[in-house]
This record gives C-alpha cells, structure tokens and sequence, in this order.
C-alpha cells in the first residue's frame, strides 16, 4: 500500500482500503462505505453523513464487509422506515452481518409481530413505573458509593470507575446475577458488540466460545429460576414466561445479548457522553450547576448528542421507492440515528450540545414504532440519578484528554476517557 496510514481489512477474498484522511466532501459516493468501524474509532465520520443528508439521503454502498447496504440518513426517513415494520422487517438481523447457520442468535428486537411482541411484553413489566420507583433508591445508593470513591486531585479513566461499574452493578440487579461475577456481564457485552482482531476478540471463534460460556452460566441461573417461585428479575420472567419458558437455548443465549447489550453498552455511553459533552461545552456545565432543574433536559439531550447506538438495520420485505431510489426486496436498510440526530431540516444548531434545547426529547436514540427500546426509561433514571449525585459533591469533572473510542460503526461509545476532579 502506497500511504502507510492506510489500513487494511481482509475477509475471504474482501479486502479495502481505509484513508484517515480522506475528504469527505470529495470522496466517490458510489463507493462509500460508512460501516467502517475505523470512521468511529476515529471520529471522523461526521462530514461524511452531512454530505450523504445533502447530497445523496439515500445511499446504496454496493459492497462492505457484510455485502451490499442502503444508508438512511435524514431524520423523517429514518422515522418513516422505522414505524413501517410492514414493509421494513427486523428479521433477520438488527446488524448489517446475517446470523451464522450454525450459530442463530435469535431475539425479540430481532422479530418481528407477533412473536416480538409477546417476548418483549414478557420482560416489559421490569421496567414499568412502579418497578423503576422500587429501584431509584438503590441505584441512587450506588451511584453516590461510587462517586465517593473516586481518587481526588489525580487522573482516572471515567469509563471503567464510573460509567462501567455503575451499568454492570444494575444489570447484576436486573438478572439477579451473583455480585462477585458481575463483571462478567461486562464482558460478554463487549465480547458480543466487539469486532474481531480489535483488542476484544481475536477471531469469531474466540467470541462465539465465550458467548457459549454465557449461555452455560445462565443457564445455571435458568434452571435455579425454573424450579422456584416466580421472581421480579429478568431470568425469572422469561423461565415462568407462558411464551418464553420453552424457548430454544440459543434464542434465549439470544435474548441474553440483547439484555446485556442494551442495558450495559448504550446507558454506560451516555454516562461518558455526559461527561464529555459538558466539557466540551463549559458554558452549558454552568448552567447545569445554577439550574440543576435541567438535569433531565441534560439526559434526553447526552442521548441524541452522543447515540449510544448508532444505527438499526431492517430488511425490505417489498421493493419500496425512496427519494427516487429504488429499495429492491431483500436489501438491507441500515437507520442512522448518529446522522438523523444531526438533521438541521428538524434539529436546529444539531451539533451544539444545548440543555436548554425544545422539544429535547425529540431524538431517534431510542427508536420508533414497536422497537422502540424498551428500556428507555431506565437509562433515563439512571443518568439522571447520576447527574444529580454528581452535582451534590463536585465542583467540576475535568477531561484531561480525548476519548480513546470504540471501534464499532453500532456502539458508539468509549474505551476510556481521562478526568480529573478536584482534591
């Protein structure tokens, strides 16, 4: 390769080239690739959607790492494909790769009616309005543990102290999950998200055995479930579930990765998110601190300014038009909610962050339609419980350097990020 800060990526015979530089506003759209995981790593993929929402709102990609993709970029159109489960259908696969042949992960997100609704309708109940009322305080009591503990006057990395812990400890609670293991849910969340040969795992082979360890460990827990009384924990839901309680072990390994994934990944993102956002934007941190009354504007507005998850896919059922284009049966349709986000036609000034922002909820984050996340209002809870701890004890967080990022075009999220708080 002639430019050594070029990186290349194989499989099979697939291979391309990755620019860290390449112009964004001069690049050949014919051939444009946003799956990349280095784009996010990088962080530079930003001018790459604006132009895409200008130019070319729906963009076909012939070929990627996992073949052939439309992109949807704008804000409506995102909305439109996502509340079309009709035409648009989540099977097989929420993510641009298919499932494996010999190794389905099946899971509601994944279905579509009527099997999805009668398995999500299973685990809804913990996160209804009286079952959040029951764990604010529990939460709030670790959140203020952990921030105490903090070391002062001295750098630490956010991700892992705070936004990791903090995440991992209501997942234990959720599934009920022994204490002194529960960083394992940690890691079979990122085992799950991670690319192989990127620091998680070096090859499919390698997660899929630690995925199958997963499935091993809960089932111990499913076993203990199934012989007891009905409990208000997740594993206890879906082994008493009339509609879940004689589910495949791999669906429910299945089900298991979705849990994991969207109770750990998107609310520890944001967390960081917060963090960072408010320093890059100093300005709004002093608004926050004179009115903590803007605490839950911060939340809704951490959660479209950062993403936490950056796109859905969907599969056409029907050859749909769009914009002029033509969407053929069977094509994959992946939703950027980063670039929906950054809409200026809907979200004014997009790529400010603004507490004070109208109609902050008006975000794609969490989805549309009968996908919309199921624990919206969890995560919610959660980063504005630790906002309000933090507001109680510390005069400032610092950011001491830029975020090392995940390599993942679907999490966007963090590694680490370096803070500071004052002794």
């Amino acid at each position: 390769m002639s430019n050594p800060g070029y990186v290349s990526r194989h499989n099979e015979d697939y291979v391309f080239d990755y620019d860290p530089n390449e112009d964004a506003w001069t690049t050949d759209l014919s051939t444009l690739d946003m799956s990349r995981g280095e784009r996010f790593r990088d962080h530079t993929f930003w001018p790459f959607f604006e132009r895409l929402r200008k130019e070319d709102p729906v963009h076909y990609c012939p070929d990627s790492l996992n073949g052939p993709y439309w992109s949807v970029t704008k804000y409506n159109d995102i909305m439109a494909v996502d509340t079309d489960h009709q035409r648009f259908s989540s099977e097989p696969s929420i993510v641009l790769f298919d499932p494996e042949e010999d190794f389905p992960l099946p899971m509601f997100i994944a279905m579509d009616p009527p099997k999805h609704d009668v398995q999500r309708k299973t685990v809804s109940p913990i996160v209804a309005p009286n079952h959040l009322a029951q764990m604010e305080p529990i939460i709030r009591e670790r959140a203020g543990a952990l921030l105490d503990a903090v070391p002062r006057g001295e750098v630490f990395n956010w991700v892992d102290k705070i936004s990791i812990e903090l995440t991992t400890q209501m997942l234990a609670t959720l599934f009920d999950f022994p204490w002194e293991d529960r960083r394992k849910l940690t890691r079979w969340s990122d085992v799950a998200t991670a690319a192989p040969g990127q620091g998680i795992v070096e090859s499919d082979e390698q997660r899929r055995m630690e995925l199958m360890e997963c499935l091993q460990y809960f089932n111990g827990l499913w076993d203990e479930r199934a012989k007891a009384p009905p409990k208000p924990d997740l594993i206890s839901m879906l082994a008493h579930g009339e509609s879940t309680k004689d589910m495949p072990r791999q669906e429910f390994l299945g089900n298991l990765v979705l849990l994991i994934v969207g109770g750990n990944d998107t609310t520890r993102n944001s967390i960081t998110g917060s963090v960072y956002a408010l320093n890059k934007f100093p300005e709004q941190f002093a608004k926050l601190k004179a009115k903590p009354e803007l605490i839950p504007n911060l939340v809704s507005e951490t959660i479209r300014w950062q993403t936490p998850l950056a796109f859905m896919r969907r599969t056409a059922i029907e050859d749909v038009e769009m914009r002029g284009k033509l969407i053929k049966k069977g094509d994959k349709v992946v939703m950027w909610y980063v670039s929906g986000n950054r809409d200026d036609e809907v979200i004014a000034h997009p790529n400010d962050f603004d507490i004070e922002r109208e109609n902050v909820r008006r975000h794609l984050s969490f989805g549309f339609g009968i996908h919309r996340c199921v624990g919206n209002r969890l995560g919610e809870m959660q980063l504005r419980i630790v906002w309000e701890e933090i507001l109680k004890r510390f005069d400032k967080i610092e950011v001491m350097g830029e975020p090392k990022r995940v390599y993942s075009s679907f999490v966007k999220g963090y590694e680490s990020l370096p803070v500071r708080v004052a002794s």
